[in-house]
């Protein structure tokens, strides 16, 4: 495989509460490996019917606010026609139309062009899932 292409697959664990867990630590560390000082996208794609992937601003709030505005959009209760799994759990098979299953990032001199405040997170509401997988490509 040329190096102009290179994946990894994170294994996540999220738990059994509904969770925003940060992985641009994770990302830059890739990017250290596979970028070296190249230009170039990197994907981040969560290969999950109920999980997604979100820029934001994280530890002052911004991920538990996410979560509220979440239950505020999708509360876990017997609305939802999608009924197996915990009560509510229709609502996870719904997230990831709010919040889609991957982005896509600039690589610059092989570092990750977010913006002051931006880090890349794993969004999961599903507690009847704690492990995930995230896959990290660069293509640069």
């Amino acid at each position: 495989m040329s190096d102009a292409f290179t994946t990894r697959i994170l294994n996540i664990s999220t738990g059994t509460a509904e969770a925003v867990t940060d992985l641009t630590h994770a990302c830059e560390s890739f990017l250290q490996e596979s970028a070296a000082g190249r230009d170039g996208l990197l994907n981040i794609f969560v290969p999950h019917a109920t999980a997604g992937v979100a820029i934001i601003e994280t530890g002052v709030g911004s991920d538990t606010d996410l979560l509220a505005a979440l239950h505020t959009l999708l509360p876990a209760d017997d609305r939802w026609q999608h009924r197996h799994g915990t009560p509510g759990h229709g609502r996870d098979h719904v997230l990831p139309a709010l919040i889609p299953p991957h982005a896509t990032l600039p690589v610059i001199d092989g570092h990750l062009e977010l913006g002051t405040w931006q880090s890349i997170c794993l969004v999961d509401t599903n507690i009847d899932n704690p492990r995930r997988q995230v896959r990290l490509t660069f293509l640069g």
